[in-house]
């Protein structure tokens, strides 16, 4: 039994994990900012007096003192796609990491396991990827026992990923391809990077870059392909210049949750995939299985005519 403190619990990472945390009975802190938005849906992941949930703000250091105090490991899953007035990709993707690992330093914690990004070593054109590669380098100077992971796309019926490209698919008559299509991803289900984190923790896993990929290397053009089949739909895939796509970026940037940013676009450039510089999730053992139609096909009748689901 471990004393796990996490760092941004209500995503659909964490909502995962602390469920899988909790069933091996480890006891579980989460960290929130709004105890009345988050709290009682949080309080449903855990088993009874295996989790607690605590409102704090994380950039106060005496309430991150009596956070960190008797913990085992920490492990930091915030993260934001674009960036708004309250939270800038500096702050959220390289300030804060840094000071968490700081602190695990200081309270002597045995790790700190940190999510990052796959396949942004080459986007240095991107904020989002610089700000998460700065954040890397401060956490390995801060905590030098730390481990990263690098999953891909992060997919499962609760994602921002897949549910909103279903979202678009099912009511746009055509779709944009940006680079043509050809962008790589190895989409990994919530469920198998959460087997991953909790195999770094059983295993005692430390000062290592793991990068996590699932069963599958497909395109973009090949995602949507298989998003479209499993809604039972037919759209147009058109490729974009990216000089318009930049434009229709412009004005989406001015909405609260863009469709697609600037920043985004560049990220896109670049191949979502094992780069083979580091450790992956296959040489701990755990090879990914379950593959993206497979799964996606278990949730995206939500998005067929008359909601028919089939197997």
């Amino acid at each position: 039994m471990k004393k796990v403190l996490i760092f941004g619990g209500s995503g659909m990472v964490g909502r995962h994990l602390i469920r899988k945390l909790t069933k091996n009975n480890h006891l579980v802190t989460v960290v929130t900012r709004n105890l009345h938005k988050k709290g009682a849906i949080l309080k449903t992941q855990g088993n009874p007096g295996y989790i607690e949930i605590v409102e704090a703000n994380v950039f106060d250091e005496e309430q991150l003192n009596n956070l960190f105090k008797d913990k085992d490991i920490c492990i930091n899953l915030v993260g934001i796609l674009f960036e708004n007035k309250k939270n800038s990709f500096k702050n959220i993707h390289t300030n804060f990491p840094g000071v968490l690992a700081k602190k695990s330093e200081e309270y002597k914690l045995k790790q700190f396991i940190h999510i990052s990004a796959l396949g942004i070593e080459k986007a240095l054109d991107s904020k989002y990827a610089v700000s998460k590669l700065e954040g890397e380098k401060k956490i390995i100077n801060n905590f030098p026992k730390s481990t990263i992971l690098k999953p891909s796309v992060i997919f499962s019926v609760d994602d921002n990923f897949s549910r909103r490209l279903l979202s678009l698919l099912s009511l746009m008559p055509a779709f944009p391809l940006y680079y043509n299509g050809k962008t790589k991803f190895s989409p990994i289900h919530v469920t198998e990077i959460c087997e991953i984190i909790s195999r770094v923790i059983d295993k005692n896993i430390c000062s290592d870059i793991i990068e996590c990929v699932g069963p599958e290397k497909l395109s973009f053009k090949e995602i949507l392909e298989k998003l479209l089949i499993s809604i039972n739909k037919k759209r147009l895939l058109i490729p974009l210049p990216i000089q318009i796509a930049r434009f229709f970026a412009f004005f989406f940037e001015k909405f609260p949750e863009p469709l697609i940013t600037r920043d985004q676009l560049k990220i896109l450039k670049y191949d979502n995939v094992l780069s083979g510089k580091y450790k992956s999730n296959i040489d701990i053992g755990l090879e990914a299985k379950l593959k993206f139609d497979h799964e996606v096909l278990k949730y995206s009748y939500m998005w067929k005519e008359g909601g028919e689901y089939s197997k």
